[in-house]
């Protein structure tokens, strides 16, 4: 799975939090340093290797 800054996600469900994330789209604005992906849909890093999402 390649994803790079402008790719379009959306968060089925991030590993150790609430449902408030589930279904939030957006696009990824930043990947740091150890992967974890940053962007439009919130506060929240999506870290690929932990939490369920799909690239749209």
């Amino acid at each position: 799975m390649e994803i790079e800054v402008g790719t379009k996600i959306r968060i089925i469900h991030l590993e150790g939090e609430n449902e408030v994330y589930d279904g939030r789209e957006g696009i990824v604005e930043h990947i740091d340093s150890i992967g974890q992906l940053w962007g439009t849909w919130g506060g929240l890093a999506v870290i690929p290797e932990a939490d369920d999402f799909e690239i749209l």
